[in-house]
């Protein structure tokens, strides 16, 4: 039990939030809030709004503040939904492995080349379920391509596959679990066996696999009455219900959480779908906030911070743009203590990798990442730092693609992305310098006013020319541009007088005449 990880639930009002403990160090944060719930796993009525042909996509209204992205190859036609919804014959959260009789899953999806137009209309109604929330500007992503996530299997009704988690690597097991659920798979759909499963009786996994085939029934019964789009047809479990669905695994040791509602409510899921582990649930009744006791405040602060610090002295500077994250590795104060540079900077680099693998799975970076190692100019120090770096990646659940390092030291990989990173869900762009991280410096802004009273001299009424601006900007008129100043007043025969204003921008000014 000692090595085992434990789950801390922290539930405030309007805002829950869950961190995951791996060998004592948090390593998963995830943050729900009322108001914006994810709608990743819910599905949808939905109404086509627009049919873009050039892009093989289309946008649909599923009630969200902006419509979602429906890709040609995520479509089944509606002729063939229907079917599905009415019983008649005809995605997966976990790597599985495809049977060798069922080769063709993809059989089941259009082609990229199917024109957009042949299988969807403006106006039109479509069941889909999202995949991929909304992320910075860009709205949910969807599909028709339903899966039910169970606690043991995953039911996806429109395609006809069968798998087993590739993280089950017993081939016996595997072996007794892919006959036990080939007996039991559903007429209709596909099954993927999660990891969770191993050692599970066929009666539990029998139940589970019939409580996703109801659901899915309902919801096509929904689907049927529904009297037009949008419309929800079912909703994802929240995050408490989802973290012991999801997270619960055999290397949890225990799920803590501070509020006796969400608690009780905890445990009557557990007993009713892991009764084995109803034990394990626990209510905390400190008198501090949860995550302050268990150290998480201090730890979201710190591994949010734009520079990391690495064991040895080095450190990381992570920077998270529109299109990529860089993330530069420097040796900052270490200096090998008596090893040659490139010791030092092996070592530097394999710390890096360690903790880079971590700061992605922690803050929840997805897209294209850009790694600068230091310089290595040995190939064989090259490949240690990058096995070092696929080795820590796979604790990962994300998808992760790494492109070998070049011989300057730069890293391309890509990780899957389905949610909004962990500081984009806490933080914003600054209003002050809008994102920017830089404002004009207050010499910048003096010499513009003083091109301003230039532009303007003959159009100010008066012999007085009156500048407003931020203090700071006025006490550097007064001082360091006090000579500036004085020649701009003789050259323009004006008297000019400064005026402090605190409501204003740094970067704000106007002029007046008196």
């Amino acid at each position: 039990m000692a090595n085992k990880s434990t789950i801390v639930i922290s539930v405030d009002v309007g805002e829950t939030r869950v961190g995951l403990i791996e060998n004592g160090i948090l390593s998963e944060i995830y943050v729900e809030r009322e108001r914006d719930r994810s709608p990743v796993g819910s599905i949808y009525l939905g109404k086509v709004t627009r049919v873009l042909p050039g892009m093989q996509a289309a946008f649909i209204d599923v009630g969200l503040d902006r419509a979602a992205f429906l890709h040609v190859e995520d479509v089944i036609p509606q002729q063939d939904f229907e079917k599905l919804l009415s019983g008649e014959e005809e995605g997966d959260d976990e790597e599985a492995e495809k049977e060798p009789k069922e080769n063709d899953r993809d059989a089941n999806r259009l082609s990229r080349k199917t024109p957009i137009r042949d299988v969807l209309k403006e106006g039109q109604q479509i069941v889909v379920q999202v995949s991929k929330g909304p992320i910075s500007t860009k709205g949910a992503r969807v599909t028709s391509h339903v899966s039910l996530p169970g606690r043991f299997v995953v039911y996806m009704p429109t395609v006809d596959h069968l798998g087993i988690s590739k993280r089950i690597g017993n081939d016996r097991e595997r072996k007794r679990l892919r006959e036990a659920v080939e007996a039991m798979k559903p007429s209709q759909g596909g099954l993927i066996v999660r990891t969770v499963a191993q050692g599970l009786t066929k009666g539990t996994l029998k139940a589970d696999i019939g409580y996703l085939v109801k659901t899915w029934e309902s919801i096509a019964e929904r689907q049927k009455t529904a009297k037009k789009a949008p419309q929800l047809l079912y909703a994802e479990l929240d995050i408490v219900l989802r973290t012991a669905r999801d997270l619960l695994t055999e290397e949890v040791g225990k799920i803590v959480i501070d509020d006796l509602a969400e608690y009780t409510r905890l445990k009557q899921f557990v007993e009713s779908f892991m009764p084995e582990r109803a034990g394990d649930v626990e209510l905390y009744e400190g008198s501090d906030p949860i995550f302050d006791e268990f150290g998480i405040e201090d730890e979201i602060a710190r591994s949010l911070s734009r520079k990391v610090p690495l064991p040895s002295g080095g450190y990381l500077i992570i920077d998270q743009a529109e299109a990529l994250t860089a993330i530069d590795v420097n040796t900052g104060r270490f200096t090998g203590k008596g090893k040659d540079v490139e010791e030092t900077i092996l070592q530097t680099n394999l710390e890096a990798a360690k903790e880079i693998s971590y700061q992605l799975r922690f803050r929840n970076i997805g897209g294209l990442i850009v790694l600068d190692f230091i310089d290595m100019e040995r190939a064989n120090h090259r490949d240690k730092v990058y096995k070092a770096l696929v080795n820590s990646l796979k604790t990962d659940k994300a998808k992760t693609t790494v492109v070998r390092i070049s011989e300057l030291g730069l890293v391309e990989m890509t990780r899957k992305r389905t949610r909004e990173s962990l500081g984009r869900t806490l933080y914003e762009p600054c209003f002050y310098c809008d994102g920017t991280g830089h404002l004009q410096s207050k010499a910048t802004i003096c010499h513009e006013i003083l091109r301003q009273i230039r532009r303007e001299k003959d159009s100010l009424p008066g012999f007085k020319v009156v500048v407003n601006a931020h203090p700071a900007v006025i006490d550097t008129l007064q001082r360091e541009e006090k000579d500036a100043l004085q020649k701009a007043s003789a050259r323009y025969a004006r008297q000019i007088v400064l005026q402090p204003r605190k409501d204003y921008h740094l970067e704000q000014f106007d002029l007046g005449g008196s």
